[in-house]
């Protein structure tokens, strides 16, 4: 509106001010003639625009439009479950990072807490009870242990002693009854007695012939007497000759000895004995059976045996607990010697104090109670419904008395920063990656450039008509006030930067084939600093030389090789046409070089046409302020 009333006014002027109108145009019409008189149209000559090679910098860039979002909307999840029992934010209102939104029952979590403190404060008594210096109570009682260690251990060994003498004495009373008992069984089973049968039968065949006419048996009967009775004679022959030959004052070695054998031999006279009991036993029922009275003299045999089990049984018995008695002392010197070590030991250590294992393992006991009070502390914290980042609550799902449950929303926030979504092809997309700088500018807010950086990059892309396309979010380095959530925006991401290396204008590379020059000026001319001013004229037409070319950006090329600093080029080449300027590459010095036809440079996310040769139109933007 103000440019169209001040556009009024000046038309208004004019009309009423002809001839100095008239007068100020044509001195406007003189001046611009005259500059190109000057510079271009003197002699119809052709002119060049000359750069200098120089170090520097390029960046490769790509671009992209898009909108403005908020960085962060999220619903938030209670960590806990249970019962609402107040809510602290208002829907609408702005909350800092961390502000509690609502708090559910946490009577349980608190418990735990105060259990976990108190198990801390335990482990922490233990451990300077453990560094504590033993007191004069304790190192009496750690003594008094030792001593009485010491004298059950005396106690074990005199009552070992007394096990051994009662063990000797014990085969002593075996072998009293012993050799009357084998020789008491040889006589009833190997001895010719007339009043049992046939004169020179042994009494074990009589038995046997009795009644191996009624029952097959006896063969085996017979047998197991015969072969018992000489395994018996075999292991008493051998234990009573041991006996004659140890005395009281034998080795504990030799006396256990002894009364293992003299146990053994026992053991196998009583199974002789019930062996021929069971014969003559059998003798009497198969007789008895069939109603032949059996002769009186087995009565008297079976009689005999039977006192003879009586006496094997309690030799038996008695030489099995004198073995048992000296195995159990001296376990019981094993258990003394044993609790001396421990009791010594541990009346050393209190003597010492605690070593550094001990202290080591209570350490790790209070740390394992910290962890414990911090996981505690933790779990007491999920209790609270917590702002995971500073915004505006859009919405409130609960009120107080409500049941909380991890799967649902308690609330909405709205971050307020804001971020940029760009849309970029497959082809723009390579180079672009989270960290990336860039420089945002924004359609609804002339002169504002914000510095940016690449936040993410979709992994899966969109295919549209057969466009792949991503979305690439920037995060904006200023959260300026006026820049506004669904705003139009465009952004320039630098996918890569060279520092320091040899650049030159892109417009000045030409190419031949796969091959890239530039014209070089020799000699070197001085070039024009005057902005109006920039063509020259030349005295020797440039030379083509071929360059090996780096990074290409927007404006310059990174230079590898065939140029070195300080050496001119060519940029442009203006040659004057009848009635009008045109601007175009020079003739080419290999012939057709180059083309002379429009040529496309593919730049960021778009294209930019340039008109005949590399001379393309310009065209010139105010400079963007970059927001601070």
């Amino acid at each position: 509106m103000k440019l169209l009333n001040s556009t009024r006014k000046l038309l208004g002027w004019a009309v009423k001010h002809k001839f100095w109108s008239v007068l100020i145009v044509a001195a406007v019409l003189y001046s611009g003639y005259s500059v190109y008189q000057k510079n271009y149209a003197s002699t119809g000559e052709t002119k060049y625009v000359i750069s200098a090679v120089r170090i520097g910098s390029v960046s490769s860039t790509v671009s992209g439009s898009g909108q403005v979002s908020a960085s962060d909307q999220i619903d938030v999840k209670p960590k806990a479950s249970g019962e609402i029992v107040y809510i602290s934010a208002k829907e609408g209102s702005y909350i800092g990072q961390g502000a509690i939104i609502a708090k559910i029952d946490s009577k349980n979590a608190d418990k735990a807490v105060r259990d976990a403190e108190v198990n801390l404060d335990s482990a922490k008594l233990s451990r300077e009870k453990l560094v504590k210096p033993a007191d004069q109570l304790s190192t009496t009682q750690a003594e008094n242990s030792l001593a009485k260690a010491i004298d059950n251990k005396k106690q074990a060994e005199d009552d070992l002693q007394k096990a051994y003498d009662d063990g000797f004495n014990d085969v002593a009373n075996a072998y009293l009854d012993l050799p009357g008992v084998m020789t008491g069984l040889q006589d009833t089973l190997y001895t010719t007695n007339t009043s049992i049968g046939t004169g020179g039968q042994w009494n074990i065949d009589f038995y046997y012939n009795a009644i191996l006419q009624y029952n097959d048996k006896a063969v085996t009967y017979r047998d197991d007497v015969n072969s018992k009775y000489q395994k018996a004679k075999a292991s008493y022959d051998k234990a009573f000759t041991n006996y004659k030959a140890t005395t009281r004052s034998s080795s504990p070695n030799e006396i256990t000895n002894l009364i293992t054998e003299s146990y053994n031999a026992t053991r196998d006279i009583a199974e002789a004995v019930k062996s021929t009991n069971n014969l003559i036993q059998l003798y009497k029922n198969e007789l008895t059976d069939r109603n032949i009275k059996p002769n009186t003299t087995s009565d008297t045999h079976l009689l005999t045996l039977n006192g003879y089990t009586s006496k094997t049984n309690t030799h038996l018995s008695t030489l099995l607990s004198a073995n048992q008695a000296i195995d159990s002392e001296m376990d019981a010197i094993t258990n003394a010697e044993r609790t001396i070590t421990e009791n010594t030991q541990s009346l050393q250590k209190l003597r010492d104090g605690a070593d550094s294992l001990d202290i080591k393992s209570a350490d790790l006991t209070i740390k394992q109670r910290e962890n414990s009070l911090l996981d505690a502390k933790q779990n007491l914290d999920d209790y609270y419904v917590r702002a995971p980042f500073g915004g505006v609550v859009a919405k409130i799902n609960l009120k107080k008395g409500d049941t909380a449950s991890t799967g649902s929303a308690a609330a909405t926030m709205v971050s307020m920063n804001k971020i940029v979504e760009v849309i970029l092809n497959e082809v723009d997309l390579t180079g672009v990656s989270a960290g990336k700088k860039a420089e945002l500018t924004f359609d609804a807010i002339p002169n504002l450039t914000v510095d940016g950086v690449v936040q993410s990059v979709d992994s899966i892309g969109t295919v549209s008509q057969g466009v792949v396309t991503y979305t690439v979010k920037l995060s904006l380095d200023t959260q300026d006030t006026r820049i506004k959530t669904n705003m139009s925006a465009s952004a320039k991401i630098i996918t890569s930067t060279r520092k320091d290396v040899l650049v030159i204008p892109t417009t000045a590379i030409k190419s031949r084939g796969n091959r890239k020059y530039v014209e070089l000026v020799t000699p070197q001319v001085v070039i024009p600093q005057n902005r109006n001013v920039q063509a020259v004229s030349l005295t020797t037409l440039p030379t083509a030389t071929f360059i090996e070319t780096g990074l290409a950006g927007d404006i310059d090329t990174e230079i590898i090789s065939g140029l070195k600093e300080g050496d001119q080029i060519v940029v442009r080449t203006i040659t004057p046409t009848s009635g009008a300027i045109t601007t175009q590459q020079a003739p080419s010095l290999f012939g057709n070089i180059g083309g002379s036809g429009n040529r496309t440079f593919q730049t960021g996310g778009g294209s930019r046409q340039q008109g005949p040769g590399t001379g393309g139109a310009t065209k010139s933007t105010p400079s963007p302020t970059r927001a601070e």
